[in-house]
């Protein structure tokens, strides 16, 4: 069976799991497919372990053929990020810029070494020979939230503005950092040659200046080409090829390309959708990329639930996944919370901030096609058959599940408070603004 073929028959299964879900299940769609392809694997691993039904090796040899890691990362990424650069609103982002800019940096880089230390003692302690450059090479990969997950499981829930915002500039922005800080500690960890401070320097501001600068250039040459042509197939027609051609020739001259995605995306949503599309093909863009947004999505999903078949566990897997959970959450709330510090001495913020920033910073696809990315063969406990990748791979696992099934699922009521808490501040400003004589002469 083709590659095509697989994917095709993924994304039936993908729908089947959704419209079951929609007619008998409560759950948001992304959390009732992950969940489904979890059941499915824990079928297909029991029926094999029993002799009834033994398709963990077709399967598993099926998936493989797939190459999640680059069908995400040099390929869907560029749509998900494009969509989703779509939809954001440049005032809301003006408004928040200082707040995005510092948690798609600072927040991500806090976390990042708190991860990496946390796990170096860690795995000190328990006596398993991991060097600190990949326990830093995890918490790269970890720390920045995944768009693809926050996008389409928090952003739906209509949280307060500000909050929404940040949620979903920071995870935009810090997967394209992020991308680019685990690519810069993974030629440190696995390059035959050693890079220079100078080499990593130039290697980090190539990847995102270069991708924001391309973005913008990116992003300004479709929009002439579109606000060029009068034909409505065309419009629509133009804005896929940003991330198609755009985006693999991002990768081409060796920019970021989810960064460069974004940019073109907030640019073709932001001032192209009102001046180089009729009403009629505006409308037509909204519902034709959501359509592209929610199909793959799906797919991405499944094939993240899917994922566990191709994985060897061992008992000690078992440990360093029930560590990294904690871990991970301690490190973002670490973070989020040291930038709150400064952001409090300039603004009111609602209180339940950090705390939704700290359980809705949910890690999904792009997380584990990092992690896949990580080559095989560096033994870390060979008498045991346990490499490098082997312990990122089932800690990012243990990460993202518990991300996308606990935290996406009870995300919920801290959204909901923080509503009535927005309603509660509205009307204290709205109370304080009214003068003191007024005031008396009301009561």
């Amino acid at each position: 069976m083709t590659v095509y073929s697989t994917l095709c028959f993924l994304a039936a299964a993908a729908m089947i799991i959704a419209y079951i879900n929609s007619k008998m299940g409560k759950m948001q769609s992304t959390i009732a497919i992950t969940a489904g392809a979890l059941f499915i694997s824990l079928i297909i691993v029991i029926a094999g372990q029993i002799h009834w039904l033994e398709l963990n090796n077709l399967a598993t040899a099926t998936l493989n053929e797939i190459h999640f890691d680059k069908f995400l990362l040099d390929g869907v990424l560029g749509f998900l990020l494009f969509a989703g650069g779509l939809g954001v609103n440049r005032f809301h982002l003006k408004d928040q810029k200082w707040e995005i800019t510092v948690l798609s940096l600072g927040a991500t880089l806090i976390s990042t070494f708190i991860i990496g230390i946390g796990c170096w003692l860690f795995f000190s302690l328990i006596g398993i020979p991991f060097d600190f450059i990949y326990c830093l090479l995890f918490g790269a990969l970890i720390s920045p939230t995944d768009p693809i997950a926050v996008l389409a499981i928090v952003k739906k829930l209509n949280a307060p503005k500000r909050i929404s915002t940040q949620i979903e500039g920071e995870s935009l922005f810090n997967d394209g950092f992020g991308l680019v800080t685990f690519m810069t500690l993974f030629t440190i960890a696995f390059s035959t040659e050693t890079p220079s401070a100078m080499d990593v320097i130039t290697l980090f501001l190539h990847e995102i200046i270069g991708g924001l600068v391309y973005g913008l250039l990116l992003g300004l040459l479709f929009h002439f080409l579109i606000c060029n042509t009068k034909d409505h197939s065309m419009e629509l027609l133009l804005t896929l090829g940003i991330p198609t051609a755009g985006y693999s020739f991002a990768i081409l001259i060796g920019v970021s390309g989810p960064l460069s995605m974004v940019v073109s995306g907030i640019i073709i949503g932001n001032w192209t959708r009102y001046v180089g599309f009729s009403p009629e093909s505006e409308d037509h863009l909204n519902r034709f990329w959501e359509l592209i947004d929610e199909f793959l999505n799906n797919l991405l999903f499944l094939l993240i639930g899917l994922s566990m078949l191709t994985f060897t566990f061992h008992k000690e897997d078992w440990i360093m996944m029930l560590f990294a959970v904690p871990l991970v959450l301690v490190a973002r709330y670490i973070s989020i919370h040291t930038c709150y510090v400064g952001f409090k001495r300039y603004r009111k913020y609602n209180p339940y901030s950090v705390k939704i920033l700290t359980w809705g910073g949910l890690r999904g696809g792009l997380a584990m096609a990092m992690a896949m990315a990580v080559p095989a063969g560096y033994m870390v406990l060979p008498e045991k058959n346990i490499d490098v990748r082997e312990i990122i791979l089932v800690m990012t696992y243990a990460v993202v599940v518990f991300s996308i099934l606990v935290q996406g699922s009870t995300i919920t009521k801290l959204i909901e408070k923080s509503k009535l808490a927005e309603k509660e501040m509205e009307y204290e400003t709205k109370y304080k603004e009214i003068p003191l004589t007024n005031a008396g002469q009301a009561n």
